[in-house]
């Protein structure tokens, strides 16, 4: 299809690509520690990841976020697809992955995102988290390379509140 044929003018809703990524190695999951000057999230926990930039796919962006953000190279696998509605007319694609770090493990170092740190698997409920992680991380846990990608759409009500829906795979 040509490129004026691809209707991605103003007028039609958009998404901003992100990429959100959890891995997992020997009874631990990495999640980041927001560093505490940061506008949102600050001192909360999150996954690893960022925006895709312009001439990257989200596998590619996924890597280069893991690696600025860590210092770790993985392999990966979509295990998730989140629809974010801001209320406007641009909202969120976030594109969610599951990985293992390649070995030799290593070591972490913390960027201007904050701190990664390595997580006992029933420890990261009792830890500050960005608020749909509660929600999310069990599905991305169980999320293996063979099974399908979960979809989710993030809305909020009227008092702003996060609403999460997940959609039902048949």
């Amino acid at each position: 299809m040509p490129k004026t044929a691809q209707k991605a003018g103003a007028e039609r809703y958009q998404v901003v690509p992100r990429t959100l990524i959890f891995l997992t190695h020997e009874g631990r999951v990495l999640l980041l520690k927001g560093a505490s000057h940061k506008r949102l999230w600050a001192n909360l926990y999150n996954g690893v990841g960022g925006h895709v930039e312009r001439g990257e796919d989200v596998l590619t962006a996924a890597r280069r976020e893991l690696r600025e953000e860590t210092g770790l190279e993985a392999s990966l696998w979509l295990c998730g697809v989140v629809t974010i509605d801001t209320g406007h007319n641009t909202g969120i694609g976030l594109f969610v992955f599951r990985g293992e770090p390649l070995l030799p493990l290593a070591p972490l170092r913390p960027s201007r995102e904050g701190e990664a740190r390595w997580v006992p698997l029933d420890a990261w409920r009792s830890l500050p988290l960005v608020e749909d992680l509660h929600v999310l991380l069990p599905r991305v846990l169980a999320a293996a390379p063979d099974t399908p990608p979960f979809f989710a759409q993030y809305t909020y009500d009227a008092e702003g509140r996060l609403q999460i829906t997940f959609a039902d795979a048949a």
